[in-house]
């Protein structure tokens, strides 16, 4: 933890895209990895790794943490800072913002992806 906060890389993607979805979530070291989500875009998988690392955020019940993603879209959406014009991602904000009101006040922030270590596992197990 730096600062104090649990950091949780979250990082989604899906093979072509649209195509099967899956996800990754790293936190204190250990992977979390789903596959075959159903069928949908790279947007739709991005959401679905931010609702899971939320998800995994409150199991944890860390009393401050940072969600470290390489959309920018999805970080900008979450935060408010632009609006999620899409009706397909309606859904993926709605159950965030639902699960992120269930607890703790979350802070969500964009970071490069090579430094995003859910992305750098999730490719790892691809290529197995």
């Amino acid at each position: 933890m730096r600062g104090g906060r649990l950091r949780i890389f979250f990082d989604g993607g899906c093979r072509p895209n649209p195509g099967r979805m899956e996800i990754a979530v790293v936190a204190r070291g250990q992977s979390h990895i789903t596959r075959d989500l159903g069928h949908g875009t790279s947007a739709d998988a991005e959401w679905l790794a931010l609702i899971e690392a939320v998800r995994i955020a409150r199991s944890l019940d860390a009393p401050a943490c940072v969600l470290l993603g390489d959309s920018a879209m999805v970080v900008a959406q979450a935060n408010g800072a632009s609006k999620c014009r899409s009706a397909n991602l309606q859904g993926h904000l709605e159950t965030f913002r639902q699960l992120a009101a269930a607890g703790p006040p979350l802070r969500i922030r964009h970071i490069a992806r090579s430094q995003n270590l859910a992305g750098i596992a999730l490719a790892k197990t691809y290529d197995r």
